[in-house]
């Protein structure tokens, strides 16, 4: 395998984000052009029947030319509902701290957690804010 082949087939930077049961990897790769595009890779931890752990991946492939209408297009997405429903998690499921009681099926107000990008060996503290 030549050094160029070998190249585009590593990661040539990369951001992990932990939130739950879920992972986004942020990957820069190479062409065979030499020139970096971005995968997004979402992994979410499933449980067989028998207790073994699998994951179910997703990948999105972000080329040069369309970073800018989808950073704006995200920005815009995500401004919408945070304007429409608040910063709030209202979701039972995404609250890993959610114990539903009979016949009482809310929890009391409280903030999620922020997520964690691991940079090495070390975590950052990030809000949606920050992407």
């Amino acid at each position: 395998m030549s050094a160029h082949d070998n190249h585009s087939k590593e990661e040539i930077h990369s951001k992990v984000l932990r939130a739950g049961r879920r992972t986004y990897f942020f990957d820069v790769r190479a062409t065979k052009a030499d020139d970096y595009y971005l995968t997004i890779t979402e992994s979410k931890k499933h449980t067989n029947e028998n207790g073994t752990a699998f994951y179910k991946k997703h990948k999105i492939y972000l080329y040069k030319e369309d970073f800018e209408r989808f950073c704006d297009l995200l920005n815009e997405v995500t401004d919408y509902i945070i304007d429409e429903k608040g910063e709030e998690v209202i979701s039972e499921t995404h609250q890993p701290d959610f114990h539903a009681e009979e016949g009482n099926n809310h929890q009391e107000d409280k903030k999620p957690e922020p997520m964690a990008i691991e940079t090495g060996n070390s975590f950052t503290d990030v809000n949606f804010e920050d992407i």
